[in-house]
């Protein structure tokens, strides 16, 4: 158990960020959580009724000045694992998005995240230990037809993970890339996705997409996808081609679709509304 280790973990105040949290706080990890909400002092009000000792940073993580004040906030206290969580998605067809928006999703997703990376990185590798996690997804598997900036961005994470852990190999750092499915968080409702099939649908539950990740980041893992269904997903994505993958990916994305479903799909009578998310 790593008691009195130190885990700093993004994207924390809800969804799969509070429960990777959760699951350093079990474990024994004193925290730093942060997110660009109010909502992070709440998430560190609950993890510290469990006994943890945790410091809750807001800070928008699009900004260099957002990853200074995180960075700043360690004290100078070595982290033993980061957990680079902190995303944002955006729906809908791309010249129908506003750019202020299609900016947000690179800066947090992609310029933010390895910012927050090389800055603690870099003190992980001078020390020779350590252990990085980063949230990508299967998305990055598929062209993302109506979530084309968020795929994308993805794609870059997926695909960093996996370039810098075999950059460490050989270190006391490792990296491991956590690529859930589509999972019961705020995500879609802040992408603007509830109008589409996917936005709709049933989910993975977010307790244990993070518990997978965090078993993985722990043993070393270089990446896990979670649940069955995204397992078979992610190996069909590597078999079509990419014109099929994105045409898919339109029937899960396009609001055209996403009416459709909720039009023949109704609740069964007695039944209780899903948390969407």
């Amino acid at each position: 158990m790593p008691n009195g280790q130190f885990a700093v973990v993004t994207g924390a105040s809800t969804g799969i960020g509070l429960e990777l949290a959760r699951c350093c706080a079990r474990a024994g990890f004193d925290l730093l959580i942060a997110a660009d909400e109010p909502a992070i002092e709440t998430a560190a009000g609950e993890l510290r009724v469990g006994g943890a000792k945790v410091v809750a940073v807001q800070a928008d993580l699009s900004t260099t000045e957002g990853v200074d004040r995180l960075y700043a906030a360690t004290e100078g206290r070595a982290v033993d694992a980061l957990l680079a969580n902190a995303g944002v998605g955006l729906g809908h067809a791309f010249f129908d998005q506003d750019f202020n928006r299609i900016r947000r999703v690179i800066d947090t997703n992609i310029t933010g995240s390895v910012y927050l990376i090389h800055r603690v990185g870099t003190d992980m590798r001078q020390r020779n230990a350590g252990r990085i996690l980063i949230t990508g997804s299967i998305a990055g598997f598929m062209p993302g037809s109506f979530q084309a900036v968020y795929n994308g961005s993805k794609a870059f994470l997926d695909s960093f993970a996996f370039a810098l852990r075999e950059e460490l190999r050989g270190t006391g750092v490792t990296v491991t890339c956590l690529m859930p499915g589509a999972t019961e968080t705020e995500f879609f409702r802040r992408a603007d996705m509830m109008d589409t099939s996917v936005g709709t649908a049933r989910k993975d539950d977010a307790a244990e997409v993070a518990k997978a990740g965090f078993d993985a980041i722990m043993s070393g893992k270089g990446d896990i996808v979670t649940g069955i269904k995204n397992k078979i997903q992610s190996a069909v994505a590597n078999l079509l081609p990419s014109g099929v993958l994105a045409r898919q990916h339109r029937k899960m994305a396009d609001p055209g679709h996403g009416e459709v479903v909720v039009r023949f799909s109704p609740r069964r009578p007695g039944s209780s509304p899903r948390r969407r998310g």
